[in-house]
């Protein structure tokens, strides 16, 4: 009997870290510089360094379950090993919101960049094509996904090159609009709740980086390969965030205060300076290199999801067709369509709406929090209560327990600060899941009762 294709080993450590880059996005910070930098006092830079360290107990747990546990169904598989089934399922099932949600806002925003540049193109249309693209180089193969990654995730760094040495340059010659430790104090006296408000906005932009662990069944070195890329990743991200807002809080001539009073400039606070400090040309080019990076970003996501599908399939959690891998490019086609499918029409539907774009943003985040929340109780389940960590010594037991309950109570906390629809949002999709699960182990029972029915039956005789 021919055995079932699965994925290939392709990934080295270098393509887990592009796609966990191309996932966060080097300069993520752009777009929320105003709202840290009113938020915090001017103070940026810390926010980046508190949101670094914070999300370090996440990739601590990634890390720790992705080399006990290498499986492609990451956040599910490990919920599954360390909790049981029905907390499993449910990891994967709220991490799998955030997977649809993030490839549809990422669509979706370049779709509006390209209406507002060709405006004979209409926002949904070019907000379909971007999803039909990334999802023709996911069905490509890992490989093919992987090295035109790598080439617009260069071009991202080198942007972000040309602005810390425009920065410095500026800096040299005039000096800065602001103290050079305000960045890390900020601008009127360090202000701890400013801070902690503006580090529960901050950590959303690290969301991606625990897509890496979605690829373990594809990576070509030993398990731990995986962990180390998350571990690497999160804090190449951590360094250029702060580095960047840095940089940024000392060129803005823009007081916090002012941002503050004027919320509807401090989305387009971090360009502002571009222009007045660097250059208007510098703010074009960035502004266009932001509009083409998110439909990367997303074809890491819908990459993932496919992945977190399949693993979740292989476990018994969803149909088993979404389990198939492709003979030929060894992707788990049937997860990834189910995938584009999903993003297709959320992403088109907003783009017909005026507040699409506010709304679709408003609902990302809560469902990766969640599965966050279970990935350190697994961790938790798993080495101290389940005791795959006897062997280990009394410290690493410690850790077992301390580091994840550290890092859910940061998790629960951030949750506390989401929007009402996203938590109205999740609310349902959870109680969808509950339903789902609830049906399936209806069914299971059934097919055994129908099965020990059938294998006692009597045998008629010929």
């Amino acid at each position: 009997m021919p055995q079932e294709p699965s994925l290939r080993r392709t990934l080295s450590v270098r393509d887990l870290v592009v796609y966990g880059l191309l996932f966060i996005g080097p300069t993520a910070p752009m777009g929320v510089f105003g709202v840290l930098d009113a938020g915090s006092g001017g103070a940026s830079a810390l926010v980046f360094v508190v949101a670094t360290v914070a999300m370090g107990f996440t990739a601590w747990s990634y890390a720790r379950m992705s080399r006990a546990v290498p499986r492609a169904g990451s956040v599910s598989a490990y919920a599954t090993a360390g909790l049981g089934r029905l907390p499993g399922f449910l990891a994967g099932w709220m991490a799998s919101l955030d997977y649809l949600f993030i490839p549809a806002v990422a669509a979706l925003f370049c779709g509006i960049a390209t209406h507002s540049l060709v405006p004979a193109v209409p926002a949904w249309l070019a907000t379909g094509a971007g999803i039909l693209l990334f999802t023709a180089l996911n069905l490509a193969g890992v490989g093919v996904a992987a090295r035109i990654g790598l080439v617009v995730l260069l071009v991202e760094v080198a942007v972000l090159l040309v602005f810390v040495v425009g920065a410095v340059v500026v800096l040299v010659h005039e000096g800065p609009s602001r103290g050079w430790l305000t960045p890390f104090t900020g601008t009127g006296g360090f202000a701890p709740s400013g801070v902690l408000g503006a580090v529960s906005v901050a950590v959303l932009s690290f969301l991606g980086f625990d897509a890496i662990a979605t690829f373990a069944e594809e990576n070509t070195g030993e398990p731990r390969q995986v962990g180390r890329a998350v571990l690497f990743c999160l804090v190449l991200a951590g360094l250029l965030f702060v580095l960047q807002t840095y940089l940024a809080d000392l060129l803005d001539d823009v007081s916090p205060a002012y941002l503050a009073a004027h919320p509807a400039e401090q989305g387009t606070a971090f360009y502002t300076l571009l222009r007045s400090a660097i250059g208007g040309w510098f703010g074009t080019t960035v502004s266009a290199v932001k509009a083409v990076g998110p439909v990367f970003s997303a074809l890491v996501a819908q990459a993932a999801a496919g992945r977190l599908l399949y693993g979740m399939a292989r476990q018994g959690h969803l149909p088993a067709w979404l389990a198939r891998v492709d003979a030929r490019t060894r992707t788990p086609r049937a997860a990834i369509l189910l995938s584009a499918g999903a993003t297709l029409v959320l992403a088109v539907w907003a783009a017909t709406r005026p507040d699409g774009l506010e709304t679709l943003s408003s609902m990302v985040s809560v469902g990766a929090l969640v599965a966050f929340v279970l990935l350190h109780a697994s961790v938790v389940g798993y080495f101290a209560v389940r005791g795959a960590s006897r062997a280990a010594g009394a410290g690493r037991r410690a850790a077992a327990v301390a580091v994840p309950v550290a890092g859910a109570a940061i998790i629960a906390a951030l949750l506390v600060t989401a929007s009402r629809l996203a938590l109205v949002v999740a609310a349902c999709w959870l109680a969808l899941g509950l339903l789902t699960a609830l049906a399936r182990h209806f069914g299971r029972g059934r097919d055994r009762r129908a099965g020990a029915q059938t294998s006692e039956a009597p045998t008629a005789s010929i």
